[in-house]
């Protein structure tokens, strides 16, 4: 408080000066001719009092105006290596983040596999802190990440996300984290050799030393995609089948770890504005609601991996709606802070979150929801904004690498069952 204090703008204040001494002189001008009158000395002795009461509420506002909003100082504190019994006991997803110098646990720019798009230090982001805060459960802890024992418990393994660019981040900052703990970089290659980029449908790294692929596939509504029944009016571009899953989830199944995200398509302008409605079996839904839509493609997928996956052996996730900050009338205002917000401000809830939490919940085989976007709410300072491959474009939607998606993959790998991969 001390340090704001002395960095203030004393300046602002001086222009108060001109109106405290008019304030005064005018209670002196009463005085003059009648010094000896009570109600005199009473009055000025009022306005004194009220001009100086002025004087304090006008620093405090313009304090106010100022530093609007100083974070929490949340020191940091070790935090064990072992994994706690407890972890699996509680909430993992409520708590708070904290201030830790550890972090970030890797430097983008030495990892081939994390786009150029989402590397905010090396597209001129200056202010760093952001990449320095962790999540601390409020019940229990998350072990420090040790890179070595989780490539030697995931050898032989096929990790699988599914979803749409979040998706994808989420699956950049796995390779490069575990990229850390590989002494020959070259053994980790994507196996087609193409370069990352947000159109290709299917990618997947492969760590040779430890027999380990990493895969993404680009499914953003999770449903299929259809042409246009016959008939249809002028406006029908396309449809989605959300009574069908994606075509190429057959690629989905034979996997050991399947992460799956939706959420960020599911608007007007991805779906309606394109010429884009729903569709069960061959009747058009014109007027079906996107909440309605995205409820029948959920359930839709839930009848698929409860039929089709191997719970036994895959252990199945699917990761909550994901808090953007845009901000203004119309959404488009992207304000990227240097410190994350200390308060919520509504966006700990998302509909499409709801929805999912719902359906899993409801389902026969066991799935674990990685329900982030109570924890998202406050990343307003993680975002990509304009340090990007675009800084004209500003982006309050994905997130810097590294950053925030580092935590969803440590959480991650402390949830998985322990005969799937153990960190103790």
């Amino acid at each position: 408080m001390m340090k704001l204090v002395r960095n203030l703008n004393w300046d602002w204040f001086v222009q108060f000066r001109p109106f405290y001494k008019r304030v005064l002189n005018f209670g002196n001008e009463m005085m003059k001719g009648h010094c000896k009158i009570l109600v005199f000395q009473t009055f000025n002795g009022l306005v004194a009092i009220g001009s100086l009461v002025f004087f304090v509420v006008a620093m405090s506002c313009a304090f106010l105006y100022l530093f609007p909003s100083v974070p929490p100082v949340v020191n940091s504190y070790p935090v064990s290596n072992s994994s706690s019994s407890s972890i699996d006991e509680c909430d993992v997803f409520e708590g708070r983040w904290i201030q830790d110098e550890s972090y970030p646990l890797y430097n983008a720019s030495e990892c081939p596999f994390a786009e150029i798009g989402f590397n905010c230090f090396a597209n001129g982001r200056k202010d760093r802190g952001y990449a320095k805060w962790r999540w601390k459960p409020k019940n229990c802890d998350i072990p420090r990440f040790d890179v070595r024992a989780v490539l030697e418990k995931l050898h032989g393994k096929r990790i699988v996300f599914v979803g749409d660019s979040l998706s994808r981040t989420q699956w950049e900052s796995l390779i490069c984290l575990l990229m850390t703990g590989v002494e020959d970089k070259k053994s980790v290659y994507e196996v087609n050799g193409k370069k990352i980029t947000k159109q290709i449908r299917f990618l997947s790294v492969h760590f040779s030393s430890f027999d380990l692929r990493i895969d993404f596939y680009r499914s953003v509504f999770l449903a299929q995609l259809a042409s246009v029944p016959i008939r249809s009016p002028k406006r029908v571009k396309s449809t989605l089948r959300v009574d069908k899953l994606d075509d190429i989830s057959r690629e989905w199944i034979d996997s050991d770890i399947l992460i799956f995200n939706s959420g960020h398509w599911w608007t007007p302008s991805k779906l309606f504005d394109m010429g884009c409605y729903f569709q069960v079996g061959k009747s058009l839904k014109l007027g079906m609601p996107i909440t309605t839509g995205f409820r029948i493609a959920l359930n839709t997928w839930s009848s698929w991996v409860e039929t089709m996956v191997n719970t036994n052996r895959t252990s199945v996730f699917f990761r909550t709606f994901e808090s953007s900050h845009w901000s203004g009338r119309k959404h488009n205002s992207c304000k990227v802070t240097q410190h994350p917000w200390s308060s919520s401000w509504g966006k700990d809830r998302s509909t499409i979150s709801d929805i999912i939490i719902k359906i899993v919940k409801k389902m026969k085989v066991p799935v674990t929801i990685l329900h982030v976007t109570p924890m998202l709410s406050f990343r307003s300072d993680g975002h990509v904004g304009t340090w990007s491959e675009n800084p004209s474009v500003p982006d309050c939607s994905h997130w810097c690498l590294p950053g925030v998606p580092d935590m969803w993959n440590e959480i991650l790998l402390n949830l998985l069952p322990r005969n799937q991969v153990s960190l103790k």
